[in-house]
């Protein structure tokens, strides 16, 4: 079929502008304020790197970015609310692995689609579960070990309380639920927005124990709270001697969750390129990393490394959710 010459050279042209365009907004980005939005309340790991996040890169940038924390529904409500962003790379979503590779397994209502809404910037610290109970609640006073609290468990099956950050479907929750399912115990979940909400509710002998993140080590240290075990296969740096779940008798027990920085979908590649080399700098930069390492293991992976541990552990989350008969959540 013959094509008109003028039609190629016009065609060739605007391929040529378009390529020009997008190279020169990324070149200019960014002209005004970044809003970060964080699904989990003040206190915890994923909303205190994206603060330390937030202060390098204003820095970095010269332009304000800002921490919006919209808490509710296991972070659904700001993952929601960050989908109806303009895709245009100043609105960033901050995220634990519960609410991008949970939830959308538990959620009935299927509010996001984290493939077709999501782009990962990356997965910046991974981290692991504490098992706590509080040193000074009558209900748990004898328990030092995870043996001692799985034997209390089961001589009051449905009356152990615990806390879960985020709420039903967080890893939190899904923890709890698999060591209920390895060590028969049955204890019941009470969901709270956040870390900090759920570690006074422990303090408060509110709820009996709590699976936190690092977050929880100021309180720790000052005795107020008591490490029982770690969820990971490996001891916590922080805690050398709290032992993991795994080694005090359930070996295949691996639980963990990491903080993300994620982008619209439909963000033009050169600023999803701008801010995701941006982040990960952050790891050279010795102030900003000093303040991350204690909220977790530094990741900083690649927004392609970022997608396939998503994709991996999302299969992972989904047998273990199959095996415990999870109910979905409405």
């Amino acid at each position: 079929m013959w094509i008109p010459h003028r039609f190629l050279t016009n065609l060739f042209c605007a391929a040529a502008l378009i390529g020009w365009s997008a190279a020169t907004v990324a070149q200019q980005y960014p002209e005004k304020p970044i809003r970060f939005i964080v699904g989990f309340a003040p206190g915890g790991s994923i909303d205190a790197v994206a603060r330390i996040m937030a202060t390098y890169l204003t820095k970095k940038f010269g332009q304000p970015v800002t921490v919006e924390n919209r808490t509710g529904a296991n972070g659904v409500l700001a993952a929601v609310s960050f989908t109806q962003a303009p895709p245009d790379g100043y609105t960033v979503f901050f995220s634990n692995a519960s609410t991008i590779t949970v939830t959308p397994l538990l959620d009935r209502k299927k509010q996001y689609d984290v493939e077709k809404d999501f782009t990962p910037l990356s997965l910046i610290a991974s981290f692991p579960f504490i098992l706590m109970v509080s040193p000074d609640n009558e209900r748990t006073a004898s328990v030092a070990t995870l043996a001692d609290f799985v034997a209390l468990a089961k001589s009051k099956p449905g009356q152990l309380s615990y806390g879960s950050n985020g709420g039903p479907g967080n890893l939190a929750h899904l923890s709890f639920e698999l060591l209920d399912r390895m060590a028969g115990t049955k204890m019941v979940n009470v969901p709270y927005r956040g870390a900090a909400d759920a570690q006074m509710a422990l303090m408060s002998h509110t709820v009996d124990a709590t699976f936190d993140n690092p977050s929880a080590m100021p309180q720790i240290k000052a005795g107020k709270l008591k490490p029982i075990a770690v969820s990971t296969q490996q001891r916590w740096r922080d805690l050398p001697e709290v032992p993991t779940i795994s080694e005090s008798g359930y070996a295949a027990y691996d639980t963990s969750a990491w903080v993300g920085a994620f982008i619209h979908a439909k963000t033009p590649p050169d600023i999803v390129k701008v801010l995701s080399d941006a982040i990960r700098s952050a790891a050279d930069d010795p102030a900003a990393k000093a303040q991350m390492m204690p909220h977790g293991e530094l990741l900083m992976l690649s927004p392609q490394q970022s997608a396939e541990r998503i994709k991996s552990e999302t299969a992972t989350y989904a047998e273990i959710i199959r095996r415990a008969g999870i109910q979905l959540q409405e």
